[in-house]
């Protein structure tokens, strides 16, 4: 066996203390979850969520869970596109934008003018979208036309083209993204797009708000006047009693991201159990840079929920091989001082 010189010694140890950093980053770089939905104005996916999936109370929402099943408000917060990249209009088709053109959600996409709405005034709004993994990016809230005709399929031709609101990494306060905006005049009932693209990978969120301006809780559609007034309950975000029971059904990954701790609004970073500020988004991964729309395009770049699984497998590995190494190491060092060498 050749001799261990201490120049050999020296770099076997370096090459030991440079696999610590590649096993923490690897097991920092599994995929993160992102998810989330507007709660102010209420979603539609939202307030038939808050209603109860198994049995909702109003039409609009047990119709929804006619057509799509009662999964879809479960994972009320993934209504997205993993590898949009702001193409958004090119993505999602005409008549499914509140599904985001993901078949699960499709009862999302019922054109009714009795979806639980959210009274709303023209001027200064303070906006909350519910971020259960918060990320980097951006926010744009489009407003409907006054012609828009809600007993029809909505189309992007009935947003207007440029959004009336937008904020790019607002702050976020006890688990929500909050930021301002002036609502344009409007009258009846009107509906809100809210398009969230994620900066730190392609993945982007959707979600369709219905508001009536007025303050009736209900009515018709503006503008046509094709919709007979119709009474439609008050909308209502989940309390977080209501996410919290929610999530042993969701079929989308959580993982821990963007959870309160104790309340405080400071988020838990999965990788190293650190305390990061409650307004300091996740950090970015090497797998957000690499999206795979999963079959249900879950609320995960990088593919479905087995996709964690692996990559904390692989981690695994890396860590285990990188401490055979060191004791390896060590224990020549040790041999080698003990003959002299």
């Amino acid at each position: 066996m050749p001799a261990i010189t201490p120049a050999r010694r020296r770099a076997a140890a370096v090459v030991a203390l440079g696999a610590t950093p590649l096993v923490l980053t690897a097991l920092a770089a599994a995929p993160a979850s992102a998810h989330g939905s507007l709660t102010d104005p209420v979603s539609r996916v939202s307030a038939c969520f808050a209603e109860g999936p198994e049995h909702p109370e109003s039409a609009a929402c047990v119709a929804a869970v006619a057509a799509g099943g009662t999964q879809a408000l479960y994972d009320w917060n993934g209504v997205n596109i993993a590898d949009a990249a702001g193409n958004h209009r090119q993505l999602i088709p005409d008549g499914k934008l509140c599904s985001a053109g993901n078949d699960k959600f499709k009862g999302l996409d019922l054109p009714r003018a009795d979806w639980p709405a959210t009274d709303l005034k023209s001027g200064p709004h303070t906006f909350r979208f519910r971020a259960t993994a918060p990320h980097r990016g951006s926010f744009a809230l489009y407003l409907t036309t006054a012609s828009y005709d809600p007993a029809k399929p909505l189309k992007w031709s009935d947003l207007e083209a440029k959004p009336f609101a937008e904020a790019t990494d607002p702050r976020l306060v006890d688990g929500s993204y909050v930021f301002d905006g002036t609502v344009p005049e409007r009258s009846g009932r009107q509906l809100i797009y809210t398009v969230w693209q994620r900066s730190d990978s392609p993945e982007a969120f959707y979600a369709c708000s219905d508001v009536v301006f007025g303050g009736s809780g209900g009515g018709a559609a503006s503008g046509s006047g094709s919709v007979a007034a119709v009474p439609a309950p008050a909308a209502s975000a989940p309390s977080e009693q209501e996410i919290t029971e929610g999530e042993g059904k969701s079929s989308v990954e959580h993982g821990g991201h963007g959870d309160d701790d104790a309340g405080t609004g400071a988020a838990v970073t999965e990788a190293t159990g650190a305390t990061a500020p409650a307004n300091a988004p996740e950090p970015d991964s090497a797998s957000d840079d690499v999206p795979v729309a999963g079959p249900d395009r879950l609320a995960e770049t990088g593919g479905s929920a087995a996709t964690r699984h692996l990559a904390m497998g692989g981690a695994a590995t890396i860590a285990l091989g990188a401490v055979a190494l060191l004791l390896s190491v060590r224990r020549r060092a040790a041999a080698a001082a003990r003959r002299g060498l």
